[in-house]
């Protein structure tokens, strides 16, 4: 095999190794956190939903502090609750408020999944193909 082949390979190697591998272990660790996300605001609108259903007014709850460390906390009037919505900002709803802005952002974040799934799919293809290339170049038959 000559030197300009083998160059060409190693490059094509390069290539998948230190970007497009990066690439789809960053895009798929962001398509998790997106996972999580979706799923804190669904178990926020089945409580929503709970509380509502048994037309809870008051509440008694454990509150996690930190490090594991709970704190039992009452709660005398569920009628309006506080959603994190992003940035350590805390905004005071009331339940159905609640539940039209979780819909919103649950349509957002399905929108995101949707991209980062397009985007994982792009990148598998792309190093799909640069393996292709390098099966050529080593002139290695067909799988």
């Amino acid at each position: 095999m000559d030197s300009f082949r083998q160059e060409k390979i190693q490059r094509f190697e390069e290539f998948v190794d230190c970007r497009l591998k990066p690439d789809l272990v960053k895009a798929i660790s962001e398509r998790d956190r997106v996972f999580e996300q979706q799923k804190v605001f669904t178990d926020l609108r089945r409580n929503i939903e709970n509380l509502e259903k048994n037309s809870v007014t008051s509440l008694r709850t454990l509150v996690n502090l930190g490090s594991e460390v709970y704190m039992q906390a009452d709660v005398p009037d569920t009628q309006r609750i506080f959603v994190d919505i992003g940035l350590g900002f805390h905004v005071e709803f009331t339940w159905s408020e609640a539940l039209n802005y979780i819909s919103l952002r649950e349509e957002q974040l399905a929108k995101q999944i949707q991209e980062y799934t397009q985007l994982i799919a792009s990148i598998k293809a792309q190093i799909k193909l640069v393996c292709e290339g390098i099966r050529e170049l080593l002139q290695l038959p067909a799988e």
